[in-house]
């Protein structure tokens, strides 16, 4: 079947880089682009003229938010400590969620970022409620449910030797499991070999050892190793927080950059959210490596911190990708939030343009995952796209629509999505899928959640001093 797909502005690929076709077309078959330009020489089976709209290819969200998201509990409750973001010392820890609800946030949360435009993601989910790390089980479940929804993406059960308590005096420590860990590790590498490449190519796999506070040297250096041989994506979150580096630096006088290059952590396969606390020559060392920094400033931005900055870090050759990482998993609202914390930083408004971050959510992340058919609009690249429609008065005035989209678009704008050749999302809705009923059911479970706080809050308090209201009752 070969599918003809018409607008005001097309982003096509070419030499390099993305180019603006105006008044254009692209043409795929099956699951690949056949033609991207004007006049179309050949026959076509399907015809849709999306009329003032810009066709793109899908976003890549290398930190996925795939779950209920718990970090938006500390918008404006802090510290996190105090607020169940880490564990009492008496906390016996237990799965919070039954094993049907981790299925079912998982697909709803892929099913959320279709409809951000995200064609290609690595989920991200938080273990604070888990009793230690993901399961193969859960795993399997949620490539099932990519595969029906239509998600491309790469997974992996998130696994780790330690995690972070804080006793009865108000002291932060850690608890290390390392055989536990390290048969974390084995059952990933496990599902790795099970679900790489499956699913008609939709579902790949990646490692996704947790925090690097929470990881050993032999855990880390098994899995780097593993990675290697598998020839898949390892993802590790460093030089996140203050916290994690005063842990690393004290546990082992280096900073993580550091001790990752010194474990031989570090390659081209290396996925590294967040990248908000590097000194030195920390960036030399992911530069060097060929690794890459995941940026995701919606999340970062809300703790009050920002990359410092997206344009020195480009400018130093290191590959940025995108993530999302919280709700809303709205990849325009991050790419938004990144180009005004990057012109801050910077104190000049010359510093980054719209496209370079258009580009981190695009190429970036396809280069990341070494994957030159993802993320561009060209011949022989997989049919992942998404159409914005800008025929409506809520967009403002256009002067040019990636700078538009970043000015004043969302991810409401986002009416239709290919993923492979497939419509997942058709005028804003998934075939199937009832976004009410989902909803409803997710309000439920995180309603649920929150309600158990207190066993794993420090001293205990009630949910009402854990988590405050804007405003006093009434």
């Amino acid at each position: 079947m070969r599918t003809r797909l018409s607008a005001r502005w097309i982003v096509g690929h070419a030499a390099g880089h993305h180019t603006l076709v105006e008044n254009g077309c692209i043409v795929f078959e099956d699951d690949s682009v056949l033609f991207v330009g004007h006049d179309f020489p050949g026959e076509v089976d399907i015809t849709h003229d999306y009329g003032t709209a810009l066709i793109a290819p899908g976003f890549i969200d290398l930190d996925a938010l795939s779950d209920l998201d718990t970090t938006i509990l500390g918008f404006d409750n802090q510290p996190a400590h105090e607020k169940g973001r880490v564990w009492p010392q008496d906390y016996i820890p237990y799965e919070m969620y039954t094993p049907e609800e981790l299925a079912f946030q998982k697909h709803y949360a892929f099913a959320q970022l279709l409809r951000q435009g995200i064609t290609t993601a690595l989920p991200i989910a938080s273990l604070f409620y888990r009793e230690w790390g993901e399961t193969t089980a859960e795993f399997s479940s949620a490539a099932a449910s990519a595969a029906d929804l239509g998600l491309r993406v790469s997974l992996g059960p998130a696994y780790r030797t330690g995690n972070s308590f804080i006793d009865d005096a108000g002291a932060i420590d850690f608890v290390f499991d390392e055989p536990r860990g390290l048969a974390g590790l084995e059952e990933a590498i496990t599902f790795a070999r099970a679900h790489d490449n499956t699913h008609h190519g939709l579902v790949r796999a990646m490692l996704a050892p947790d925090r690097i506070e929470g990881c050993t040297e032999a855990l880390l250096r098994r899995s780097a190793d593993a990675a290697r041989e598998l020839g898949i994506p390892i993802r590790l979150h460093c030089c996140q927080s203050k916290f994690e580096v005063d842990s690393i630096m004290q546990r082992h006088g280096m900073t993580p950059p550091e001790w990752l290059e010194n474990l031989g952590f570090l390659s081209h396969r290396a996925l590294l959210p967040h990248g908000n606390w590097v000194s030195g020559r920390d960036l030399d060392i992911i530069g060097a490596a060929g690794a890459t920094i995941v940026h995701c400033p919606l999340v970062s931005a809300r703790g009050g911190r920002a990359l410092n900055s997206f344009a020195r870090i480009r400018k130093m050759g290191v590959n940025i990708a995108m993530g999302t990482d919280t709700w809303p998993p709205d990849m325009l609202q991050n790419l938004q939030t990144g180009l005004i914390t990057c012109r801050i930083a910077e104190g000049t408004a010359t510093s980054v343009r719209a496209a370079d971050y258009f580009d981190a959510a695009t190429t970036g992340g396809a280069d990341a995952l070494h994957r030159p058919d993802l993320g561009r609009l060209m011949p022989g690249a997989k049919a992942d796209i998404t159409v914005f429609n800008f025929n409506h008065d809520r967009i403002g005035q256009i002067i040019d629509p990636i700078q538009t989209l970043l000015i004043g678009g969302s991810s409401r704008d986002i009416s239709n999505v290919f993923v492979n050749g497939r419509h997942v999302v058709v005028n804003g809705a998934i075939p199937g899928f009832d976004f009410a009923a989902a909803h409803a059911r997710a309000q439920a479970q995180f309603d649920g959640l929150v309600a158990r706080y207190p066993e794993r809050t420090w001293k205990h308090p009630p949910v009402s001093e854990i988590f405050s209201t804007s405003y006093p009752p009434g």
